[in-house]
């Protein structure tokens, strides 16, 4: 009898990755999701949870069970005042927010196009055109896998930062988030700072407008995935000092900078690398996106290791350029599980 053929990763990854695993499963229900993790536990092998895969690269085979979290459902309550929405992790973040607009429920149409799922969202925090999810989250819902307990953090106890929070440090390992609950006030009110949304009037624009308005800006930059493996914004936009910040102003008067702290200020990684030529740079089937720098691409038949070296390439160029290190926002995978992505280019 021959031995089982492993199972292809690829459709599972928005990179569109060649990889595999020993074994790939689909969690509907916490029920089923506490079986396959402690089934997979039983083998002693490593697991990895997975959503939309659209934020992870696979450096290699991965050799142990993958669940996929596909917990479904959205339940929308209202106060006086606003709307408390609960939502399956597995549910896909950009078609809960085509379904919330078509019921009315507008606050999160600046978060339109993100890809991936809603567990997701907490995890890295995910933001775009002024807002982040820790603007409209309520709480999260989670489990510990070793027990069954379930856990709800409220939004002040998930240590929501830039792009972090509390899942990707103590609640990283062993735990798996099953729903989120959204707050989204009925006084809309719209948040125009970022791109083309600026040309609207505060006085007349509609929750539509802004929506589609996102959508046309990523689409704009950002590559679909089904035509062109990337897991969008592959490197985090860097917080600097304000001093490292006036010196690269006065060289460079049109870098985008933005307020952080008193101390500290956020600038543009795309306009970084775009500051290093380096747009349409390539490494094998790996290469920095012509429209969008911030985005690394597989033009077919990329590797991990393909795009673990153009990232290290690109985050070297603008080191020597700004002084700058850039840390990677996607999650490497190594055969084990999750890998030191700044480890793995510096």
């Amino acid at each position: 009898m021959s031995a089982r053929q492993p199972t292809e990763l690829k459709a599972f990854n928005t990179f569109g990755i060649s990889a595999c695993a020993d074994h790939i499963a689909t969690a509907t229900t916490i029920e089923s999701l506490l079986s396959l993790w402690q089934k997979a536990q039983g083998k002693d092998q490593p697991i990895l949870l997975l959503g939309g895969g659209s934020n992870v690269l696979f450096t290699e085979n991965f050799k142990g069970t993958v669940i996929l979290n596909r917990i479904l459902g959205i339940n929308i309550q209202e106060s006086d005042t606003a709307w408390h929405i609960h939502v399956g992790a597995g549910e896909n973040w950009h078609e809960l927010i085509t379904y919330l607009l078509k019921q009315q429920v507008y606050g999160l149409e600046n978060l339109a196009l993100i890809p991936g799922n809603v567990g997701s969202a907490p995890i890295q925090n995910i933001g775009a055109y002024g807002i982040e999810f820790k603007h409209v989250c309520e709480y999260v819902d989670f489990i510990e896998l070793k027990t069954g307990n379930s856990i709800r953090l409220m939004k002040n106890e998930c240590e929501f930062a830039y792009r972090d929070s509390i899942f990707k440090h103590q609640y990283k390992d062993g735990y798996a988030i099953t729903a989120v609950g959204l707050n989204l006030n009925k006084a809309w009110e719209p948040i125009l700072t970022y791109g083309s949304l600026a040309q609207f009037s505060r006085e007349d624009v509609t929750p539509e407008q802004i929506f589609y308005s996102v959508c046309e800006m990523r689409q704009s930059k950002l590559p679909d995935p089904a035509i062109m493996g990337n897991a969008g914004s592959f490197f985090k936009n860097p917080i600097i000092s304000v001093g490292l910040a006036q010196k690269i102003k006065s060289q460079y008067p049109n870098c985008p900078q933005y307020h952080h702290n008193e101390n500290s200020v956020k600038t543009a990684a795309g306009w970084l690398i775009d500051q290093c030529n380096l747009k349409g740079y390539s490494i094998g089937d790996a290469a920095v996106h012509t429209q969008q720098a911030l985005v690394l691409i597989n033009k077919g038949n990329a590797t991990g290791k393909d795009i673990i070296t153009l990232a290290a390439y690109v985050r070297n160029r603008v080191a020597e350029k700004f002084n700058i290190f850039l840390e990677p926002e996607v999650r490497f995978i190594g055969s084990n599980g999750e890998i030191d992505a700044v480890e793995c280019i510096s």
